[in-house]
């Protein structure tokens, strides 16, 4: 008998290849089925008569086979399947490639439903490899209704993924509803089996939004929940309050080589207000890239120091620790202000030479991640940082950047490492457009500062759809670049040319511009696949002019600052996010140099290039995140692969509705006098999460 726990190998026709399939999908067993949920659906509602076919347009016709045979083409030595279907207003000629089974399936006298496309065949109409399926009683589920379609993996099939969830769909009453009665009452959303019964197999529209509104709720209500749960933990927490120094900090803005935007003037304003109370800020600074959000974080961390407290920063790679360093320590030259780098390779302090003075043991000191930590009052370095066995002396403020979601167990390990008693603030920085009630939705615990002007010396650049036969004059146009200095950067999908026909590859391209476009020039490479150190090298090479082109897969997005390159050319550029395409085209301009930004594609569909015209027209991260949402439409809408973001699989980013519901709904359950004691099974569903906050 089965259950939700049963392996898949125990439900019928499921051997061990199909097994192995379901478990690359991470369904292994019972309840992962049906927690698989379809992406879209096909629209079969209506049966065609076949009289009333029109070529072009997905139909469902029943009939009943008049003629069916299998015959071999001599051409392609392939099989061909074909049928004659009939259902009393006209005859419809149907072929298949390649299954010759379905000859064995089908006899002449069966019933049939067929789903799929009509086309013209010599003045007639005929289906090619159209879903098809018998019928007997019951209702048809791959070729009438609503007919969903789901991720798959190589080899699998829609037909197989549903057939088996149609074997255990009657097991979703097992599955434990751990939505509290009250909540779903007032919101008026169905019971958690019904919804997986309808998500799967609707009747109608209807069925689908009611199906997908409860599960969208799920997702978000359980992020809700451990926000609420982070924000209630923060506000038992005590931090340093960290006082504004006026005088100082108008003198560090007052000698800075340009002038601050009010955008920025405004996010710093804001963090200084939570420095200064006792309670742990936690705010996430949002901002294009190049924007200026590192000179708001040196005014917080600068404010840090006049308190006699410690503050880190914390980002994703040792190149950009170091241009962080470097950019600080100049910076803050006129201040006095010990600033420590400690990466994996790297270990040193702006005050180096007074360190030197202090006797014997000074060299070995300077190298000794533990002293420069202790002694330094601003420490840069990777997010390794709190992962070693690393202590501060006094650490008041940690600013993260690109990692804002930066947990309670991180947290923990702060707090532990802080060398105080004291939660230290947590400023957390960001260049992936969220929008406001986005971000408010997703992070409850976090406040959201936003920098939405660029500063007024930054160049627009220049963005340009090419198209292939205008290819040529983009090379001429890189070229003459060079020759003034500049460097490009050349962004591919994916690294091996086996890993999707048609696709620019790093080797493919790579080794094209090397040998045959510039082969006078020096070129480099980068992709995910190689060693850290390795990347490292390279970049280092291409901050360092020595790499005039650097060809690389979409690893540059965040983490290095490269002045001189004015070039950004994306090939297949449809294959990438507006946002993400926005994230490539910050990594230029970041000087005087006016830069440019190429978009290459091979597709022609007007859909795809009005995608990346909004490229061209817009240079707002946020404008640009929003419509990435509305250019992917109903079919691919759902499941954020997002950096930062929490995976959604049904929710979607525009469902702001349930957002609020599901935020209103957690901060009333969470204010409750027995806050989760009350619902032990949804309790349960947070898990680790609760033990990790310590709070009921």
């Amino acid at each position: 008998m089965l259950t939700l726990q049963t392996s898949t190998t125990e439900i019928s026709r499921v051997g061990e290849s199909t097994a192995k399939k379901l478990k690359k999908l991470g369904i292994t067993t019972v309840r992962d089925l049906l927690f698989y949920f379809p992406y879209r659906y096909e629209d079969f509602t209506r049966l065609t008569p076949i009289a009333k076919l029109q070529p072009g347009l997905a139909a469902n016709v029943v009939g009943q086979i008049e003629l069916i045979q299998n015959k071999r083409s001599w051409k392609k030595r392939m099989n061909i399947t074909e049928a004659l279907i009939t259902d009393g207003t006209e005859t419809l000629k149907v072929i298949w490639f390649n299954q010759p089974f379905i000859a064995r399936n089908l006899k002449i006298g069966d019933k049939v439903s067929l789903a799929g496309k009509a086309e013209d065949n010599y003045g007639g109409l005929m289906m090619t490899s159209p879903a098809y399926e018998k019928i007997n009683f019951g209702q048809a589920i791959h070729t009438q209704g609503l007919v969903p379609n789901y991720h798959l993996t190589a080899n699998l099939t829609h037909k197989q993924v549903r057939f088996l969830i149609k074997q255990v769909i009657d097991l979703s009453p097992q599955v434990v509803d751990w939505l509290p009665l009250d909540i779903k009452r007032n919101i008026k959303l169905l019971d958690l089996s019904q919804a997986i019964k309808k998500v799967h197999f609707p009747k109608n529209n209807s069925d689908i939004k009611k199906a997908r509104d409860r599960l969208a709720f799920d997702e978000l209500f359980l992020i809700q929940l451990q926000s609420q749960l982070i924000k209630k933990n923060l506000s038992l927490s005590r931090s340093l309050e960290i006082k504004f120094h006026e005088s100082e900090t108008k003198k560090f803005v007052d000698s800075l080589p340009f002038k601050l935007t009010d955008a920025q003037r405004k996010a710093a304003w804001e963090i200084l207000g939570d420095l200064g109370k006792a309670k742990p800020m936690s705010r996430l600074l949002e901002g294009d890239v190049g924007s200026g959000k590192t000179m708001v974080a040196i005014i917080a961390m600068l404010n840090a120091v006049l308190n006699n407290q410690q503050a880190v920063l914390m980002v994703p790679t040792e190149i950009l620790a170091k241009q962080h360093f470097d950019t600080v320590c100049r910076l803050l030259e006129n201040f006095n202000v010990k600033v420590g780098l400690v990466t994996r390779s790297q270990r040193m302090q702006n005050y180096e030479s007074r360190i030197m003075n202090h006797g014997e043991n000074a060299k070995s000191k300077i190298h000794n991640s533990l002293f420069i930590i202790h002694d330094s009052q601003i420490i840069i370095g990777t997010h390794s940082l709190i992962q070693e066995d690393v202590s501060f002396k006094n650490l008041a403020l940690a600013v993260i950047d690109e990692q804002h979601r930066f947990g309670v167990e991180q947290r923990k390990l702060l707090l532990e490492h802080s060398g105080s008693k004291l939660v230290p603030h947590l400023l957390s920085m960001t260049a992936t457009p969220i929008p406001r009630s986005l971000a408010l939705a997703l992070y409850g615990d976090l406040d959201l500062s936003i920098i939405n002007q660029m500063p007024k010396e930054r160049k627009k650049i220049i963005t340009k759809i090419v198209p292939e036969d205008k290819r040529q004059a983009a090379y001429e146009f890189i070229r003459a670049q060079i020759k003034e200095g500049r460097q490009v950067f050349v962004i591919c999908p994916l690294i091996d040319i086996s890993d999707k026909l048609g696709v620019k590859s790093i080797e493919e391209e790579y080794e094209k511009l090397d040998k045959i476009i510039f082969p006078e020039l020096a070129i480099g490479k980068l992709h995910g696949k190689m060693k850290a150190a390795e990347k490292e090298k390279i970049m280092r090479e291409f901050l360092d002019n020595k790499i005039k082109i650097l060809v690389s897969t979409s690893v540059v997005e965040v983490g290095v600052d490269v002045p001189n390159a004015s070039v950004m050319m994306i090939e297949g550029a449809d294959r990438f996010g507006l946002a993400q395409s926005h994230q490539f085209r910050g990594r230029v301009g970041r000087s005087v140099h006016q830069s440019y930004c190429f978009l290459f594609t091979d597709s022609q569909l007007p859909q795809t290039l009005n995608r990346l015209q909004a490229l061209v027209d817009y240079s707002s991260g946020s404008e640009l995140a929003k419509l990435d949402l509305k250019f992917r439409g109903p079919g691919e809408f759902y499941g954020t692969a997002q950096k930062g973001f929490p995976e959604l699989k049904i929710a979607s980013l525009f469902d702001y509705g349930l957002m609020k519901q599901a935020r209103d709904q957690a901060v009333k359950l969470i204010d409750e006098d027995a806050g989760l004691k009350k619902w032990p099974t949804l309790k349960e569903k947070l898990g680790e999460w609760e033990k990790l906050v310590h709070l009921e």
